[in-house]
């Protein structure tokens, strides 16, 4: 007896994230009539060979149809299918008939059908109680233990122990139940022990009980469990009533567990496949709850070993779209993971999947959606010095210009790349090595919004968001590209060239950044004053926001400009006269660049090192200023000259 095939029937629905059965079809059914209908014509002929003609004419009275004003006739009574007795019973006051065309045995078939797909579902949440949750419990932790112990007297006779299994997918399933009512649910699911007991499912020998039990706690430990209720106070119990459980879960080791069933599992398998995508979205679940668990993933596990390798498959499929949005979010904010993705060569392994978009676009949304979370990847761990060596050492800028120059839709994603991989004082030796190998050209080009002669026609010009990184590398250049040297004089020349087109498209961005913030600036005035007009205060924490709100709305690409157009001005003198000329044409001069400045200054954190580079805990190495300094400089400057 083949057990594999005993679990690989569907299983049953328990939310809307799964897909229903099927129903039964309009095929299946016409076989179940034709077969019940040679059935009861086999029946009807052994019938009028023992019966005489007068005691079966009653019998065909009695199924006649008639109606009032019609003929008297007989009724064929192979109108209705199968001999269908209800056909000419079920009918409505005005004479309509109602039959279904089925015989009591193909509607005892259909009401079997009707019960599988109620299976494993259960009544409104509000009708579940402790006693029936408990009860659920029972059931599961008898169904656990009678399986262990028919398996531990019959290891080797699998007849032995299979109606056992059966009951226990069948107490699995029922657990799904606890999701819909998890305040009462969750913490008596820890009580009683049942956290231990399933966990423990995930040594199962049966792959299949192992897909059950991932189900289960996907479902149970989803980020909408609770959403449903109306009340407030009932959605923070239930958020409580969560985090009981996922620390119960926690104490159970269920992470290394989970890792561990990656590998067991085979994708070839259409279920295996959808248990590593659950597992997937369990530990989604998890982060989204506690995004500090993340550290303990990779430290603990060996969860970036495998997602590095998911990512290099040939073929593209949902879990491997899901393998990078997960790599994506253990990068996002820890730097020890991004450290661990650098040791593991998590950077090389990038730019070679990323590599085959240099010639193609993805293929569909899934595809670009994998693309673009690898590229986040990337970015976030760009963000440790060590990643950015890495980085270098793989040619990292070499591929991401060559991305540029395709003007695919990996260029936007290349664009960002390097500004993250330039940025800070980390970012010197990538500066160095981009002027390089010739990026100023590529750069410039984008930023201008000029297509190769290869290029086709319709190639869209740069985007707002292409600007703010393209402005980015360009202030990162000024920041790390040391004074008089022959980078530093090609730098400046790509501003003097054509006539200063590169600093009147500066102008060009100022401009519409301004406008923007000028929209944006009228907005928060007019909160301020009706704040006030009603008796209240302007909090600090309300002048935070509205500095957030001024920075989404241009005044960070406003900062940006008037730094670089700050450095041009002060190392060109050509270039000086020329910007001051464009800025009185609009009623401007040079000292709405120190303003600018002054607020950039002012609002950088205290302990920000040099080149805008993330806090650390000690100063700029090899007396480099901090970013404070060189924007004080700077404005010194614009003050002597305006």
């Amino acid at each position: 007896m083949d057990i594999d095939k005993l679990f690989k029937v569907p299983r049953l629905p328990t939310s809307s994230k799964r897909k229903m059965p099927d129903n039964p079809t309009p095929e299946m059914l016409k076989k179940m009539r034709l077969d019940a209908s040679s059935n009861w014509d086999s029946k009807d002929s052994a019938t009028d060979v023992d019966m005489p003609e007068s005691s079966s004419a009653p019998r065909r009275q009695s199924r006649r149809a008639t109606v009032e004003d019609g003929d008297d006739k007989m009724v064929d009574t192979s109108f209705a299918p199968g001999n269908d007795a209800d056909y000419f019973v079920e009918e409505d006051e005005e004479g309509r008939f109602y039959g279904g065309g089925l015989t009591s045995e193909q509607k005892q078939i259909l009401s079997i059908f009707e019960s599988a797909e109620g299976e494993g579902t259960t009544e409104d949440p509000e009708g579940i109680s402790i006693t029936s949750i408990r009860r659920t419990l029972l059931k599961f932790e008898r169904a656990v233990n009678k399986n262990q112990d028919q398996r531990s007297k019959y290891p080797d006779d699998p007849s032995k122990f299979i109606d056992s299994e059966a009951d226990l997918d069948s107490a699995l399933k029922s657990l799904l139940s606890l999701a819909q009512s998890p305040v009462l649910a969750y913490p008596e699911l820890v009580r009683s022990g049942s956290v231990s007991l399933l966990i423990g499912l995930l040594s199962h020998e049966n792959a299949d009980i192992v897909i059950d039990v991932v189900d289960v706690i996907h479902e149970l430990t989803d980020e909408d469990v609770g959403n449903e209720l109306e009340d407030e106070e009932e959605q923070q119990e239930a958020q409580v009533a969560l985090k009981t459980l996922i620390e119960a879960l926690l104490e159970n080791s269920i992470l290394e567990l989970l890792v561990d069933n990656l590998s067991r599992l085979n994708e070839t398998e259409e279920s295996d496949r959808q248990g590593v995508f659950h597992i997937l979205g369990v530990f989604e679940n998890m982060l989204g709850f506690n995004p500090d668990l993340s550290l303990i993933l990779v430290s603990k596990t060996k969860m970036m070993n495998w997602l590095l390798n998911r990512v290099q498959s040939k073929t593209h499929d949902e879990n491997r779209g899901y393998s990078a949005e997960l790599l994506s979010i253990l990068l996002q904010n820890n730097a020890v993971n991004r450290q661990d993705f650098g040791k593991k060569d998590g950077v090389e392994i990038a730019l070679n999947v990323l590599s085959q978009f240099r010639r193609r676009d993805p293929v569909d949304a899934d595809e670009t959606e994998f693309m673009e979370n690898l590229f986040d990847a990337l970015c976030s761990a760009l963000a440790e010095p060590e990643v950015k060596s890495f980085f270098l050492a793989s040619e990292g800028v070499d591929l991401m210009l060559l991305m540029m120059r395709e003007k695919l839709q990996s260029k936007s994603r290349a664009i960002k790349t390097l500004d993250y991989a330039m940025s800070g004082a980390a970012g010197t030796v990538i500066c160095a090595n981009f002027v390089e190998v010739f990026g100023l050209k590529t750069l410039f080009a984008a930023f201008m919004g000029k297509g190769s002669k290869k290029s086709k026609s319709n190639t869209p010009t740069a985007t707002s968001e292409d600007t703010s990184h393209i402005l980015g590398i360009i202030s990162s250049l000024f920041s790390n590209t040391p004074s008089d040297s022959p980078d530093r004089i090609r730098l400046l020349a790509k501003f003097v060239e054509n006539n200063y087109e590169k600093a009147d498209k500066l102008l060009e961005v100022r401009e519409n950044a301004h406008n923007r913030l000028k929209v944006v600036d009228a907005e928060i005035e007019a909160e301020k004053k009706e704040t006030l007009a009603d008796g209240g205060e302007i909090e600090s924490e309300d002048e935070d926001m509205f500095y957030l709100r001024q920075l989404e709305g241009g005044l960070f690409t406003l900062q940006t400009v008037d730094y670089i157009l700050a450095w041009v001005v002060m190392e060109d003198d050509g270039i000086r006269g020329h910007v001051t000329q464009m800025l009185e044409r609009k009623n401007q001069s040079l000292k709405d660049l120190v303003s600018t400045l002054q607020i950039y200054r002012d609002n950088l954190d205290a302990d920000t090192q040099s080149n805008g580079a993330a806090a650390t805990d000690h100063s700029p190495e090899d007396g480099a200023l901090s970013q404070k300094e060189i924007l004080q400089h700077l404005i010194d400057f614009l003050h002597e000259c305006s």
